[in-house]
């Protein structure tokens, strides 16, 4: 008997050369999770053979097993899945992104057999996103650094105006007693501002170096997906000559079975052997029938759009890939001509007409037209199919949409120029930022000069006026003598405070502000502080008005001095601003709690008031009402900056309120706690601990006046002293006598401090108590003295109960071995101090107020110590003796400013200072000596003159 072949045989052999076509890795899973079947795009996507891939985990090709195993559960339970991303890990290594579309397939009865999962390759697509998200972060990145660059170019004019102003106030400030602080309106905010928007500069420029090469590698691996895909284009070709020679496989399978059943026939019952063979016919067809409807599943869950066509071009079958990119349905599809769905139709028959004449083609590019006129960018590969026979009965094609990847190219081009672009703007941004870096480097350096050089000016003198004073206070003096005496000690004190506001702002700005926490009493702080006014208030005809809240509680804890300071700055403006009517100072309490109460603080005046467009700007620094206000009633327009920043630092607000020729009223608030402890009083006497004698004391000190007065307080306290002048006979004397306690100066001639202080440490072995002493408390290294070994530090000039205090608890051994928490509070202060200043010979006429006699000597000293301090300037930078040098021109630096000598030149006279402090001679050195020692002798020739000069009108 002659059994038939199946009638769907060759739409078999048509689904399954479809399936191969496919770019798309296919695989079937059973209920086992087992890979029951491939297509050559997933073996090439593992890097496996069938033989492998077939009856192994489906999971155990992902680098999230558990992941893959989600997916096939959640298919068996929901019948599909869209959409679900993976990423499969080839045997190399390589890992490729992946969605994946999957559903089950189902026999006749409508059971299920197993799962047919697709995997599309969005490797480009994440990409896509990827450079998407890069390009926008690139854009926003050189939005910022051209907002940056305008910043710091205004930060820039900003700086160089406030450097000027503070040119012209710096010399004003110093003098000024009216003033109680000073602040640098934030420059140092500005410049570490500077640098950080320089070093985010810098950061952007390495982000977009990065971002291009990242995109250049982008490009290459489009390039290579490319050459990827011109492969699996010839795999297809491969896969679809094996799909035949398996069908041939099955077509002598189905001659051998009618074969078995002939003969079958001849040696059994013709019944039996008939019913056997239509059953094993009938098993066949059904087998015939499943792999047919399996391969029909392979080809619906492509993501591709797949089409057959005729000889004629028309299109006879597709899947639902092609039915949703042109917008159509398959019976509209069906039957149309192939080009019609295209930009280019002449192009679209040229592509299937080559692959009639070829056999195949790969690669070749047309743009498909949705219904709605949407344009998809694609690439075909084709085939030819044939029938048992090896006649061509159409063509298989495949598309793959490249719209993405098109984008990508271009955004790549674009990119590349955007970058190339943004590079030079990233390098213009950085070179002015690199500019504004030193402006605001070079005003650092100018603040720190300005605070070092006040603080040692000052000082120095101020040390011997406020110590000798004390001392005579102690005497038997006359009413009218111990009045003038303290009124030399009420202004020495006055110009200390004057100094320490200024370090105190500085502190303030590096945030090492610190408040005392002690017990006061408001009413009498209040009433004391305004008592410093009544003069001023008679002499101008007005009336001072207290109101004071008497359900205060009458001692607070909180810092007494800061509140005068804020207090003593508003009404000192009230006074200076009103010329009739009266000032109103006014205390009340707002809250109170169990532990604190916050008090409100007003002072009002009837003066010329503030125009209202100008509240916003009277606290920041330099700032007055207008500019006649500075010329009719002088200031520096620093009082109310200082006001704010005390207030703010202690948790407070401040508030003006203003109407012009009606007056002002300036409100803060500060909390203070509760406290039942008494203030102590000061006594000008120090109290002597009388356990604590017989202390022997070595002073080492090179100023002649400093000495005495160190003696004199020595002596008050019951100390044995002795003095050295310099480090080197402070050894001389430890070695030949003991001591319980070193007052240790820093500056001093042949062996500083330090160098003193290293020798006694290291060689000599001793612990002995040292304490530092100096009058340069902003540029003092406090951290070498730390270093080298000095147990405590005490700030000129010397307050009698500070320096007993220190010297009885270092010989009782009961403080710490290092330097004080002062030193290291105001460590951070001499690194930021700056300041330059530019004077003439005014100022030595305003500090000696035009006294011929007082002028003669300082010329007539000046003229004595400078011609032997440039001989021997000359002679330590010939033969390289660096410590001479050294100490020559530290004693050059002070007089510069004195005389009137350019301030060009003391920074020069400290480059000489520098170079030989780290023996380390610069290539300037030598023109830098012989400019000294030309601008010296020059000062010296002229004030000769001035000297004559004043002698004869004296005369």
């Amino acid at each position: 008997m002659k059994i038939k072949t199946n009638p769907d045989n060759n739409r078999e052999v048509y689904a399954r050369r479809l399936i191969e076509a496919s770019l798309d890795p296919f695989v079937t899973i059973n209920a086992d999770g087992k890979i029951t079947d491939v297509n050559e795009a997933m073996i090439k996507v593992t890097g496996a053979s069938r033989g492998k891939l077939i009856n192994t985990d489906f999971s155990s090709y992902f680098t999230v097993p558990k992941k893959a195993q989600d997916i096939y559960i959640q298919v068996f339970k929901k019948g599909f899945v869209v959409d679900f991303p993976l990423t499969i890990k080839h045997k190399n290594g390589s890992l490729t992104e992946v969605s994946y579309n999957a559903s089950v397939y189902k026999d006749d009865a409508g059971q299920v057999q197993g799962i047919f999962a697709a995997a599309r390759d969005v490797t480009d697509q994440k990409w896509a996103m990827e450079l998407r998200k890069a390009n926008k972060e690139l854009a926003f990145q050189n939005d910022e650094k051209e907002k940056r660059a305008a910043e710091l170019s205004i930060a820039n004019e900003e700086l160089a105006f406030q450097n000027v102003v503070k040119e012209k106030r710096a010399a004003e400030l110093i003098i000024a007693n009216e003033e109680l602080a000073f602040q640098n309106n934030e420059k140092e905010k500005r410049a570490a501002e500077l640098v950080i928007a320089n070093e985010e500069l810098v950061f952007q420029t390495q982000v977009k170096e990065k971002r291009a090469a990242e995109l250049v590698i982008a490009n290459k691996e489009l390039a290579f997906q490319n050459n990827e895909k011109e492969k699996r284009a010839a795999e297809l070709i491969i896969a679809n000559e094996e799909l035949v020679f398996q069908t041939q496989v099955k077509e002598k399978r189905a001659v051998e079975l009618t074969v078995a059943n002939e003969e079958l026939a001849y040696q059994k019952n013709e019944k039996e052997i008939r019913d056997a063979a239509n059953k094993e016919l009938e098993a066949f067809n059904y087998e015939e029938k499943l792999a047919s409807q399996y391969t029909l599943s392979l080809i619906e869950a492509s993501l591709d759009p797949l089409v057959t066509i005729n000889t004629e071009g028309k299109i006879t079958d597709m899947n639902e890939a092609l039915a949703n990119i042109t917008g159509l349905t398959r019976e509209e599809l069906t039957d149309t001509d192939f080009l019609d769905y295209f930009t280019e139709p002449q192009k679209a028959r040229e592509v299937y007409q080559e692959v009639f004449a070829k056999g195949s083609v790969a690669n070749s590019p047309l743009t498909l037209r949705h219904k709605d006129g949407k344009l998809t960018d694609v690439l075909f590969n084709g085939s030819v199919y044939k029938d048992d026979g090896g006649n061509v009965q159409g063509v298989v094609i495949v598309a793959r949409d490249v719209t993405e990847q098109k984008r990508i190219a271009t955004e790549l081009t674009e990119a590349i120029v955007f970058a190339e672009m943004a590079t030079v703007i990233a390098e213009e941004a950085k070179s002015k930022a690199e500019k504004a870096t030193l402006i605001a480097e070079d005003a650092v350096k100018a603040k720190q000069q300005f605070l070092s050089n006040m603080s040692h000016e000052i000082r120095t003198p101020m040390n011997a006026i406020i110590g000798f004073t004390k001392v005579v206070l102690k005497t038997d003096l006359t009413a009218r003598q111990k009045e003038y005496l303290q009124a030399i000690k009420l202004s020495g004190d006055a110009l200390i405070v004057l100094i320490n506001d200024i370090l105190d702002l500085a502190k303030v700005d590096a945030g090492k502000m610190t408040f005392e926490q002690i017990p006061f009493k408001m009413s009498f702080s209040i009433s004391a502080m305004l008592h410093l006014f009544e003069t001023k208030i008679q002499e101008k005809n007005l009336k001072l008005v207290k109101e004071y809240d008497n359900t205060i509680p009458k001692y607070l804890l909180g810092d007494p001095v800061r509140l005068h300071q804020i207090i003593l700055n508003l009404v000192s403006n009230a006074v200076k601003f009103t010329t009739k009517g009266k000032i109103t100072v006014s205390v009340r309490m707002l809250d109170e709690d169990d532990e604190k109460v916050t008090i409100e603080f007003a002072v009002s005046d009837t003066g010329i008031g503030i125009p209202a467009a100008k509240l916003d700007r009277i606290f920041e620094n330099f700032q007055q009402a207008s500019s006649g206000t500075s010329r009719l009633y002088g200031g520096t327009g620093l009082g109310l900056a200082i006001v704010k920043q005390l207030v703010e630092t202690q948790g407070g607000t401040i508030q003006v309120k203003s109407k012009i020729k009606e007056g002002s009223t300036f409100s803060f608030t500060l909390s203070f706690r509760k406290t039942k402890a008494k203030p102590e009083l000061e006594s000008e006497i120090v109290e002597l601990n009388t356990e604590i004698t017989d202390v022997k004391v070595l002073v080492v000190e090179d100023i002649a006046l400093n000495q005495l007065l160190m003696k004199t307080l020595l002596d008050d306290f019951g100390f044995d002293c002795d003095i050295a002048d310099n480090g080197k006979i402070a050894i001389e004397k430890m070695q030949a006598k003991t001591y319980d306690v070193i007052l240790m100066d820093l500056q001093m001639p042949e062996m500083n401090g330090f160098e003193a202080t290293d020798y006694i440490r290291n060689q000599m072995k001793s612990d002995i108590p040292i304490i530092a002493l100096t009058a340069d408390v902003t540029t003092v290294d406090l951290a070498k003295c730390k270093a080298v070994g000095m147990n405590d530090y005490i700030a000129k000039p010397v307050d009698e109960r500070v320096l007993y205090s220190k010297m009885v608890g270092l010989v009782k051994k009961t403080s710490s071995t290092t330097v004080s928490d002062e030193m290291e509070s105001d460590e951070q202060v001499a690194k930021d101090g700056q300041k330059d200043k530019c004077i003439d010979l005014t100022y030595l006429i305003r500090r000696t107020k035009s006294n011929p006699v007082l002028m003669m000597e300082m010329i007539s000293l000046y003229l004595k110590q400078t011609p032997p301090l440039v001989v021997a300037m000359k002679k330590g930078f010939k033969k390289k003796d660096w410590d001479s040098l050294y100490a020559a021109v530290h004693k050059l630096i002070p007089s510069f400013s004195i005389m009137g000598i350019s301030a060009d030149f003391e920074a020069m006279a400290r480059k000489v200072q520098e170079c030989a402090s780290t023996r380390q001679p610069s290539e300037e050195l030598p023109e830098l000596v012989v400019q000294l020692e030309n601008i010296c002798l020059q000062a010296c020739a002229e004030l000769e003159v001035e000297f004559n000069a004043i002698k004869n009108k004296k005369r």
